[in-house]
């Protein structure tokens, strides 16, 4: 088995057949989300936060389920701990954005994995962009808010999309990890 075919296969079994490995991957990168939540880059109104690259990479790496686990729950913890206001809009934008691209991942254009990872991440940033907008919009109540905040999200979006291309592609983290996990 080559290309995405190899890929789809694998992970299911690695969900199915190795539950422990499958929880303990799945528990180290929403460690890492958890903790990327903590750090942000300070930049002209507001922050960059780095947990989109850990929530991307893991949605190509992992299952559907497993993915909105790092994403939702993941986001959810970290802001909890560091930022309770939006957790809830956290919750359900990352989770729905990383279950989309590992769905996504997994089932358009199987013949070429870096496009479908392409397409699958965009859709994600979408995803993310269009919910925390709205969201902000609930949470703190104003339109012109949300609107202010928009260029920051659409930042932070393509800073995943691009991290985690660069980690599974050019980096090689999308055969390694296979090599290693998914045997």
């Amino acid at each position: 088995m080559t290309g995405t075919t190899a890929h789809k296969t694998q992970i299911r079994s690695l969900r199915e057949t190795d539950k422990v490995k499958w929880i303990t991957v799945t528990a180290i990168f929403m460690g890492m989300n958890i903790a990327l939540c903590a750090f942000g880059i300070p930049v002209p109104g507001g922050h960059l936060y780095l947990n989109d690259v850990v929530i991307c990479t893991a949605s190509l790496l992992l299952d559907p389920f497993a993915a909105f686990i790092v994403g939702g729950i993941g986001a959810f913890l970290g802001d909890f701990i560091f930022y309770p206001l939006p957790m809830f809009v956290s919750l359900a934008a990352h989770g729905l954005q990383a279950a989309a691209i590992a769905f996504l991942f997994r089932h358009i254009l199987l013949g070429n994995r870096r496009m479908s990872a392409l397409i699958s991440v965009l859709v994600g940033a979408v995803i993310m962009v269009t919910l925390y907008t709205l969201g902000k919009i609930y949470v703190y109540s104003t339109f012109e808010y949300a609107m202010m905040k928009l260029p920051m999200e659409i930042m932070q979006a393509l800073l995943g999309v691009a991290g985690s291309l660069l980690l599974c592609f050019r980096g090689g983290l999308l055969d390694s990890f296979n090599r290693i996990f998914c045997r």
